[in-house]
């Protein structure tokens, strides 16, 4: 049973039960004020975190729109077999968002889903693994295919655990061991993505991620590919030149985008829409930028078109745009 106080616009821990194996499973979450139906935000912690970790940087937005809103452990760290996109990971999200429908007054055509780093991960996974729960998914530095980001991570100085991390959950080297190359295939959002081609995806990423952070921006161009429709998918030549030398090629330059800020440090450098799905690359590093999110999710609801309109409603929100480094 779940350990539940009566206390709106505060972050309270609780645990709730997972329907894979029918363990509790901890989380924290914050009820709006009110009776009357709130969106729910369903946020995703990042990669070597679990739910105890950072549960404000999406608990503070959502007292300020007045959402409902649970963080999840799905399972903790991805450095284990039972988390990083297992069956009960997945599971533990998805049962997440039923134990929050339970409790209160859920507005079921504005359910959202968001996290950054390995949080982007998870978000892109349920965006495909189950695209009926969500009105809208938005992504920030995410890692879309864990075969390539081991060998991208396992060729840098910097961030080879995650490669020893990836080895730990999937039982091998992806690359070379048949088993656990078929491990990360079935955890990868990239093997799903395209069932969430109904729903508005939006991916964001800073351009210098990868030098300065250990997820490179290729990861997320490659989840915007499988989303996209054909005409509009990034080449691998574009693709390349992006990531070797952190800049935008000239053709791919979108003076829409000029003067557009997410918060005062990081202006967008390019950004592609194609049907239902948005991909921003923006002046910054391994960074998740929630505000956005939030003002984003804001003009979202179930079945209807993307809205995709200016990034923020007023000044004051630019002002206090939270600016996130995460690994």
């Amino acid at each position: 049973m779940a350990r539940l106080q009566d206390d709106s616009g505060k972050l309270i821990e609780i645990s709730y039960v997972c329907s894979a194996d029918n363990t509790y499973q901890n989380a924290y979450i914050q009820k709006a004020f009110g009776s009357e139906p709130r969106p729910l935000v369903v946020a995703l912690h990042t990669w070597s975190c679990d739910w105890r970790d950072h549960p404000d940087l999406y608990g503070a937005c959502c007292r300020k729109w007045n959402w409902h809103y649970i963080y999840p452990d799905f399972r903790g760290w991805n450095r284990n077999s039972m988390a990083c996109g297992s069956e009960f990971a997945v599971q533990d999200i998805v049962d997440a968002v039923s134990f929050m429908k339970k409790i209160v007054n859920v507005d079921s055509d504005r359910i959202f889903l968001c996290g950054g780093s390995g949080g982007g991960y998870a978000s892109l996974l349920l965006a495909g693994r189950h695209p009926e729960l969500w009105t809208a998914v938005s992504c920030w530095c995410p890692i879309s295919d864990l075969t390539k980001w081991h060998a991208q991570t396992a060729a840098s100085k910097d961030w080879t655990r995650y490669a020893r991390e990836i080895e730990l959950v999937c039982g091998g080297d992806p690359e070379t061991n048949p088993y656990a190359a078929r491990e990360a295939r079935a955890r990868s959002a990239a093997t799903y993505l395209k069932n969430a081609a109904d729903i508005p995806v939006d991916i964001n990423t800073g351009i210098h991620d990868g030098h300065q952070g250990s997820v490179p921006v290729s990861q997320a161009i490659e989840a915007y590919n499988l989303l996209c429709r054909p005409e509009d998918v990034i080449s691998q030549a574009d693709m390349d030149f992006i990531v070797k030398n952190e800049l935008i090629p000239e053709h791919l330059r979108n003076h829409e985008c000029e003067n557009l800020m997410y918060g005062p440090e990081h202006p967008v450098l390019m950004r592609c829409v194609s049907g239902n799905v948005r991909l921003t690359l923006f002046e910054g590093a391994h960074h998740i930028l929630p505000e956005n999110s939030f003002a984003w999710f804001s003009r979202q609801k179930r079945g209807c078109s993307p809205e995709w309109s200016a990034e923020l409603p007023d000044d004051e929100m630019i002002k206090s745009s939270a600016s996130i480094l995460h690994e």
